[in-house]
């Protein structure tokens, strides 16, 4: 039972982090009043990027993960320029990205033969003797570089969305774009910048699920982890904090199914796979019953914004 759990332990901030990345692009993508929907294909995009660049340049994983934000980071432009310059209904345009990368990435990866080829990819920091103490040693000390520097980033996120100009100026575009255009902030602008930001940090989780935990590219590997990112921004009230805590309730729930089956538990294999989507709709049900009448979303979240246009 205790190798069981410090199994478990270890293994499930590896599950969390794509959930924990996600998640915060999103917040910051919504912050600025845009509604995105199109965390799957941001996920994939930046799952296939980072393989590739594996896969063409060479083992090195840090490269690989900055390939995977900046082509999430490109296709964002194209959901910006449809939903910001065009209005596009912010619904349909992040439904449209997803089916789109799922298509393109699909075949990018096959042309290139870039599918169910494993990967080095990335590997626990040498951490010496802390790594061998027992139980403690692979749950605390077993962990790669971007495990360690996840708290640091939601931190500096949480203090740039609160404390800083730039944040002050995302805020006013999500509450209240009239009023931030009236005040000289360019919501347009604004906006653009925030969705290339979110979306680079849901390539940065799409990579780190292909070159950090999977280390190996199949198509449709996001299975579904962005519509969870997306209710987990809802469990989390749009609060980075929650939002990292909720990401590892679950990763761990996902870390769970690999370990069940290690076991031999007998429990029916597809009822297990699908513990993470129940946990989903038992998560947005809790949100649902805890409403307090207060609106925690961004005022204009989801609403397009046109200068000449005052309400």
């Amino acid at each position: 039972m205790a190798d069981f759990l410090v199994h478990w332990l270890a293994n499930t901030p590896g599950f969390a982090l794509p959930y924990a990345f996600a998640a915060l692009g999103l917040i910051i993508t919504e912050k600025a009043g845009v509604l995105s929907l199109g965390a799957e294909g941001f996920l994939l995009v930046g799952a296939m990027s980072g393989i590739g660049v594996i896969l063409g340049v060479g083992d090195h994983p840090f490269l690989a993960l900055g390939a995977a934000a900046a082509g999430a980071a490109l296709l964002s432009l194209l959901f910006s320029f449809l939903v910001v310059t065009l209005r596009v209904n912010q619904v349909i345009g992040g439904l449209a990205l997803v089916f789109l990368a799922q298509g393109l990435t699909g075949v990018i990866a096959t042309r290139q033969g870039w599918t169910n080829r494993p990967v080095a990819g990335l590997g626990p920091l040498p951490l010496g003797p802390l790594a061998d103490i027992p139980g403690l040693g692979p749950i605390l000390f077993g962990h790669d570089l971007v495990v360690y520097l996840t708290v640091p980033l939601f931190a500096l996120a949480t203090w740039a969305l609160a404390r800083t100009m730039v944040g002050l100026k995302l805020r006013a575009v999500g509450d209240g774009p009239d009023a931030a255009d009236a005040a000289g902030v360019g919501v347009a602008a604004t906006r653009y910048g925030a969705v290339a930001a979110g979306a680079a940090l849901v390539g940065l989780a799409g990579g780190y699920l292909s070159v950090g935990v999977a280390k190996i590219w199949v198509e449709g590997m996001a299975g579904g982890r962005g519509w969870i990112a997306v209710a987990l921004v809802i469990f989390a009230r749009w609060q980075p904090w929650r939002a990292l805590a909720g990401a590892f309730l679950f990763g761990g729930i996902e870390a769970l199914i690999p370990r069940i089956a290690a076991v031999g538990l007998p429990l029916p294999q597809y009822v297990v796979l699908m513990t993470p989507y129940l946990a989903t709709l038992a998560v947005m049900v809790w949100t649902c019953l805890r409403q307090d009448g207060r609106g925690h979303e961004p005022r204009a979240l989801g609403i397009a914004h046109l200068r000449e246009e005052r309400r």
